[in-house]
């Protein structure tokens, strides 16, 4: 039986009906359905029908007053069984907490997700200035120092620099150095230090990074106290997940 994409397998409503959720986690408040409808460019009757069936189910939830639309707590269920069973997430979690309290500055696990990162889990820190909390939030991979992180050690990013000769330069020497460093690339007024993550197969598990405001970090302390710590912690979440090139390293 000949081989067929996985494209060739999607079903029109259930495209419609995941697309209508990713929209809603977007959204930081209630949207109604004649947003949806233009940012969708779906019919409010079609989005009726799916949001009835969500509704029914726990996924959304319906404003009595407003009549527009938000993610319900079934959504949130589901998202939490989904993260306590990610290995990533689980193994690197006490490591970026000690991190954390070691620079006192926010610590966040990020992974790819298409042509993007996401900023999947956070650490906070005791400081009274922060950067805003960016889990949730989604950068494209040439805007951020994480996102170059996985164009440098994932080979299906490759395609993306055949064009930008001066980004691929740039992500040449972050995969020798094995950590990027940015300004502003997150936020006006942050500094972003990544360093990867590698499981088992030595591909990228995901990346691990510390966001500080750029006026409490200057490079003296990038490079003798930040720095060294994040890629401490980078090589024991690593070797958590299976990746043992680090100890080999040690024992050299």
């Amino acid at each position: 039986m000949p081989s067929r994409e996985k494209d060739s397998y999607n079903i029109r409503s259930v495209e419609n009906a995941l697309h209508l959720l990713e929209a809603l986690a977007d959204e930081e408040t209630q949207c109604s359905l004649a947003q949806l409808s233009e940012r969708l460019d779906m019919t409010k009757a079609s989005l009726f029908r799916l949001m009835a069936t969500f509704e029914n189910h726990g996924y959304v939830e319906r404003g009595q007053i407003s009549g527009e639309y938000q993610l319900g707590i079934a959504a949130f269920e589901v998202s939490q069984k989904l993260l306590s069973k990610m290995t990533l997430l689980r193994k690197a979690r006490p490591t970026m907490a000690q991190l954390a309290r070691q620079c006192n500055e926010t610590v966040y696990l990020i992974v790819q997700r298409h042509h993007e990162v996401l900023f999947l889990e956070m650490m906070d820190n005791d400081q009274k200035v922060k950067v805003v909390p960016l889990t949730s939030q989604r950068f494209p991979l040439q805007d951020c120092a994480a996102g170059k992180i996985f164009l440098a050690f994932d080979e299906k990013n490759t395609p993306l620099l055949a064009n930008d000769p001066q980004l691929a330069d740039e992500i040449n020497h972050c995969r020798k150095q094995r950590y990027c460093i940015d300004h502003n690339g997150v936020g006006d007024g942050s500094t972003c230090m990544a360093v990867p993550l590698f499981k088992g197969s030595k591909t990228i598990a995901g990346c691990l990074a510390l966001i500080t405001p750029s006026f409490r970090t200057d490079e003296s302390r990038i490079k003798k106290e930040l720095l060294p710590a994040l890629k401490a912690a980078s090589e024991t979440i690593s070797a958590q997940l299976g990746y043992n090139a680090y100890a080999s390293r040690s024992m050299a």
